[in-house]
């Protein structure tokens, strides 16, 4: 028998109805709900900023317009501002919560707290909560071997319809102040909610900027993105996704809409498989380049629940070292100075300070650039990766913890189970950017420099500097170490660490927890110290290409 009284939806990072399983699932039970807490809580937290709450501000308002057109009557997305206890229990004394529905959600330390305080309380108050995947993450997963199954499954089984069957939206039991639209409801300290407007930034407590070139949230920008790159540019996603030059339109730009939901991963990969369907019946030669691209870009949409799967099995990979045979390794010796380097884009290696400048106006930066950019923050300069990861957090838009966490501790060599990765700046400038296109672009301080000295100004004579008119020094930064003499040494520190007795015991520990397996796109070696099929000993690291195979699209 279906269940009677409200349903609500809680939307978190799954801003969309379209392939909704928990708003399938609450249409079955009873009139519905819908609703998105904005959880200042959550907003304070140190990996959150500006840009994240105005991408998901923009999606929650194209969201709201869209179902006020649907001719549903009483549809729409209702956003309250407070702590998510607090707002449950106003709603639950309003209108009677029949049951709660929302998608598992991997998220960072509050979240995690967050989601387990909703569960107890809804226990305590006798309502059924209802949690569903939303990616290929398994929770409560015990053998990794069983994990590429699952996923597979949940990728191969049809998406939650749009209106879902029975489907029948609740009337919104608060009256909201005249003129206000749209409205909120604010969560006071009497307990009740109050209309109010929907928040901005600052009303949260964010002060960063929110970059001007960012990608703008919302279903319409995701459908055009994702069908742009079926149809045209993944031609190019092979070449084009390590050039800075080239990422930004060979790259399927995706990521946002995945890491908020506006787009499911399930959508993004059964449309893919369309397009390649519709791609056989074409000529060769005419559909190769698309096919070449888009067979590239799913293989890689494996490593997305791969590392996401990592996070929930976990959590305390976001805060401490995955394989703690590595602790100590770098946190007695944080030196701010050299961070602060970093994060003002002062470095004076001149394809770091360029990718620091993009990700500040635009939100993004390709796969590769991201890898450099964690690779010299933990080798040369000898930075432990978690102020560095909060750091980067709040400049990806497209931050997802599940991916981010892992991916700081696999590029900062303190996994265990992965090919060190030292990534000399000059050469990847050398490799991606040989005519310093990018770098002129991004440091136009550095246009006037003759390109031989271009990627290394630190070493113009004093002529060649006064002559191009950039003193080193005084209007361009020099390098805070000298980079071939760190880089040497950062790689003789770790190599020495990993020869300590137990450490390979350790790495075979967690490769059996989180090394991928058989089947897996990059995975088709066994691991000689663990027999398992895992990303660490591919092939030699002359012949291997990098963090290509282990990226995502970025």
């Amino acid at each position: 028998m279906p269940m009677q009284g409200v349903q609500l939806v809680w939307l978190k990072r799954d801003l969309r109805v379209h392939d909704h399983a928990p708003l399938a699932a609450a249409a079955r039970c009873g009139p519905v709900l819908l609703v998105h807490i904005v959880e200042p809580g959550l907003w304070q937290q140190p990996d959150m900023a500006t840009q994240h709450w105005a991408f998901m501000r923009e999606s929650l308002a194209e969201l709201q317009q869209q179902l006020q057109h649907s001719g549903l009557p009483h549809a729409g997305v209702h956003l309250i501002v407070g702590e998510t206890l607090a707002a449950l229990q106003a709603l639950h004394r309003s209108v009677g919560l029949a049951g709660l529905h929302a998608h598992e959600e991997t998220g960072n330390d509050w979240t995690d707290a967050r989601d387990r305080a909703v569960r107890r309380w809804a226990r305590l108050h006798g309502i059924p909560l209802h949690e569903q995947p939303q990616f290929g993450v398994v929770r409560g997963l015990r053998d990794r071997d069983q994990w590429l199954a699952a996923r597979q499954q949940r990728m191969r089984a049809p998406q939650a319809p749009w209106p879902p069957p029975g489907l029948c939206f609740a009337p919104w039991p608060l009256r909201a102040a005249p003129g206000l639209d749209p409205v909120a409801w604010w969560c006071r300290d009497d307990g009740n909610l109050h209309p109010g407007p929907w928040p901005d930034a600052s009303a949260l407590g964010l002060t960063q900027i929110d970059p001007p070139e960012r990608q703008r949230g919302g279903r319409q920008a995701a459908l055009a993105t994702l069908d742009s790159f079926l149809h045209q540019r993944a031609a190019h996603y092979r070449g084009g996704l390590s050039s800075p030059l080239t990422a930004p339109s060979a790259c399927s730009r995706l990521s946002p809409y995945l890491a908020y939901g506006v787009l499911s991963l399930r959508e993004v990969v059964q449309a893919t498989e369309r397009r390649l369907q519709e791609l056989s019946h074409l000529p060769a030669d005419q559909a190769r380049p698309l096919r070449s691209g888009l067979s590239a870009f799913m293989s890689r949409l494996y490593w997305h629940c791969h590392f996401i799967q990592k996070l929930e099995s976990e959590p305390q990979l976001q805060w401490r070292n995955l394989h703690r045979g590595y602790d100590g390794l770098r946190e007695p010796e944080w030196d701010e100075q050299r961070f602060a380097a970093l994060r003002d884009g002062r470095t004076g290696w001149p394809l770091v300070d360029a990718c620091v400048a993009m990700l500040r106006q635009t939100g993004w930066l390709n796969f590769r650039m991201r890898a450099m950019l964690v690779s010299v923050a933990a080798y040369p300069l000898w930075l432990h990766w978690r102020e560095v990861g909060l750091w980067l957090a709040q400049l990806f838009l497209d931050y997802e913890p599940g991916i981010h966490w892992p991916q700081m501790q696999m590029q900062s060599g303190t996994t265990g189970i992965n090919a060190t990765r030292v990534y000399n700046p000059v050469k990847q400038a050398m490799d991606h950017d040989p005519q310093g296109r990018f770098v002129r672009t991004w440091c136009p301080m550095l246009r006037q420099v003759p390109d031989s000295w271009l990627l290394e100004p630190w070493r113009m004579p004093p002529s060649v500097q006064r002559s191009c008119g950039v003193i080193v020094g005084r209007d361009w930064p020099a390098p805070p170490v000298e980079l071939q003499a760190a880089l040497q040494q950062a790689k003789a520190r770790l190599h020495a660490w990993r020869r300590q007795p137990g450490m390979q015991a350790e790495a075979r520990v967690v490769a059996q927890r989180h090394g991928s397996r058989r089947g897996m796109p990059g995975a088709r070696q066994r691991d000689p110290n663990t027999g398992l099929e895992t990303t660490a000993h591919r092939r030699p690291a002359a012949s291997r290409p990098g963090p290509r195979q282990l990226s995502f699209d970025w």
